[in-house]
């Protein structure tokens, strides 16, 4: 069965999965943290019927200060470098104690949880060769917000060009973050598996039916998730899901899915809002000038056109 054919229950608005959720709420997660949010729509997604490995990070930490967890489900928090290696042992394990009749004799899924440096950076390493070994059933989900925030905004290689980080600070020479973003979903689907996706929390049902698509096909699956940061992007709390939804439609984070080598456009944006509108409310830009932000505008939309032309042509799988 192709990827694109496998079946899984699709969330509407109408059959918006109810509690118990797997993530408790009174987590320490900081006020208007939209990384927290997506993953707790992720979560919610799923139920309580898998497990999580979760990488060194925000959301580890903000989600287990020892004694206390606001997981409901198995969970097991590893090194910042290897939750993609441990998540593919744990499904080793589960296929050895469902040969032993230990186990259920069915697909409990394993998602490993990490962020932008435990995937782009630190954890590069074993995220691909997990991607490599196709006999392995584990989605990895990157919650990206850009730096690595929980040790105090440091840039890291998915921090955007133009960035104002610890380690980029913007001054009279320097425009902050001088190399652009790195393209994981590139990346990962350059391994040629079943499933890749970029998702937003301020497209949550596109999220979470991405996620339970995901779990659902044989092989490994990859998720890259868009995670507005407020403390660290300097902007207001409150705009985390618009800066989400600005990052859609003004081409910065296209929404699309590779299935079997097919790329999908989800959201197609012919006419995008100007990307001032998008980079002006972060405190981390606000030093850029009219011709930095055109600068970046041309990249961005380059880009975003290669994707748009890469979904025309992708018609039929291509390994």
């Amino acid at each position: 069965m192709k990827s694109a054919e496998v079946q899984f229950e699709k969330v509407t608005a109408k059959t918006f999965p109810k509690g118990p959720d797997s993530l408790a709420p009174g987590h320490r997660a900081c006020q208007g943290c939209g990384e927290v949010l997506a993953l707790r729509l992720m979560v919610k997604a799923l139920g309580l019927d898998f497990m999580a490995v979760s990488a060194t990070g925000c959301m580890e930490v903000c989600t287990s200060p020892f004694p206390q967890s606001a997981w409901r489900m198995p969970w097991i928090h590893v090194a910042f470098e290897n939750a993609a290696a441990v998540a593919g042992g744990v499904d080793a394990g589960n296929v050895i104690r469902r040969r032993k009749g230990k186990m259920p004799d069915r697909r409990i899924p394993v998602v490993a949880f990490a962020g932008d440096g435990g995937t782009a950076d630190i954890g590069l390493q074993a995220l691909s060769g997990a991607l490599e070994r196709y006999h392995e059933n584990l989605v990895y989900v990157c919650l990206d917000n850009e730096a690595y925030m929980n040790t105090g905004i440091q840039r890291s290689s998915a921090t955007p060009f133009g960035a104002s980080t610890t380690t980029s600070p913007a001054g009279k020479v320097s425009k902050g973050q001088n190399t652009w973003k790195k393209n994981m979903p590139a990346i990962a689907a350059a391994h040629n598996i079943p499933y890749v996706a970029t998702a937003s929390p301020a497209y949550h049902l596109d999220m979470m039916n991405k996620i339970r698509r995901a779990a659902a096909i044989p092989g490994p699956a990859y998720l890259h998730v868009y995670a507005p940061c407020p403390t660290g992007w300097r902007m207001k709390s409150e705009l985390a899901v618009e800066s989400a939804r600005l990052a859609v439609k003004s081409r910065v984070f296209p929404l699309y899915e590779v299935i079997d080598g097919r790329y999908i456009l989800n959201q197609k944006v012919d006419e995008p809002v100007p990307l001032g509108d998008y980079l002006k409310p972060q405190g981390r830009f606000r030093h850029l000038s009219e011709q930095d932000i055109a600068l970046i505008s041309e990249r961005v939309n380059r880009e975003y056109e290669h994707l748009a032309k890469l979904a025309e042509t992708f018609s039929e799988p291509s390994f």
